[in-house]
């Protein structure tokens, strides 16, 4: 190691001894914060955060976290306690944002960052663009095909679910999103996959309806959501993850509700008839 790299590292090292208490909490707070809302498990949250208050000193920190909150606290009941408790809305799964809070902490631990410049890089990461609305619209048609594939679908069948695959995620970018419920927006995917198959089916492009639509609604399974809350539960955070695997169960049940609604509209305008 050069002298001035070992230089810097010593002067972090005596900055985190002299560093404030409740500024070393708040960087915690956000860091914490930054990783819930992005789909992160607990363990990731609560190691993320025991890590930085670490570091800069904080032997007294002490966190209790749940699929949307955060209670940090400080102190050892002498004087000045650090408390607080903020309510974190989960904005689905940004695992990009994860990983890079992730190796932020890593690096705070290693000494590479004070406590300001740890701040800039976590609001760095914050502003972290989003994938372009394209991007994802094709990577849900891409899938929607693939996993017709994988399911059993032949070529046609693949190509129907690809182009039901890139409309679901229309859907879900300008109408589910911004203006329906969860409930509401899942039950109208189900029912929205259902009328795009069996239309195209309809009009020759697919061979087996169920593989197509069975394949296109894979843009709507929660699938990150599902396999985190097994990694709590795994790892004993049993409230977290029963809270999280009830909301991807609702998940499945709203879209199985509109598959059906969907397929009774259907039979409703055919007449009865079978598609």
């Amino acid at each position: 190691m050069s002298t001035s790299g070992q230089k810097r590292i010593e002067s972090t090292i005596d900055t985190a001894i002299d560093c404030d208490e409740d500024e070393v909490m708040e960087l915690a707070m956000q860091a914490g914060e930054l990783l819930l809302e992005n789909g992160a498990e607990i363990f990731r949250v609560e190691e993320t955060m025991d890590r930085i208050c670490r570091h800069y000193g904080v032997e007294s920190a002490s966190q209790f976290i749940l699929m949307n909150y955060i209670l940090a606290t400080a102190g050892e009941g002498h004087g000045h306690v650090f408390a607080k408790v903020r309510h974190i809305p989960v904005n689905g799964s940004h695992l990009d944002k994860v990983a890079a809070v992730n190796q932020l902490s890593r690096e705070i631990a290693e000494g590479k960052y004070t406590v300001s410049e740890a701040y800039q890089a976590l609001e760095t990461i914050r502003r972290m663009p989003d994938k372009r609305k394209s991007v994802l619209i094709l990577a849900s048609g891409v899938a929607s095909g693939a996993f017709c594939c994988l399911f059993g679908g032949n070529l046609m069948d693949c190509l129907a679910a690809a182009i039901a695959g890139f409309l679901i995620y229309v859907y879900i970018l300008y109408i589910s999103g911004p203006h329906l419920s969860k409930i509401v927006g899942n039950v109208g995917g189900g029912a929205f996959v259902t009328l795009v198959c069996n239309l195209l089916y309809m009009l020759g492009l697919g061979d087996h309806l169920n593989f197509m639509i069975i394949g296109s609604m894979m843009p709507l399974v929660p699938g990150v959501a599902f396999t985190v809350a097994i990694r709590d539960a795994a790892d004993g955070d049993y409230i977290s993850g029963t809270v999280r695997m009830i909301d991807a169960l609702l998940v499945f049940i709203c879209i199985a509700i509109g598959v059906g609604m969907g397929m009774a509209v259907l039979k409703l305008l055919t007449g009865g008839a079978d598609l």
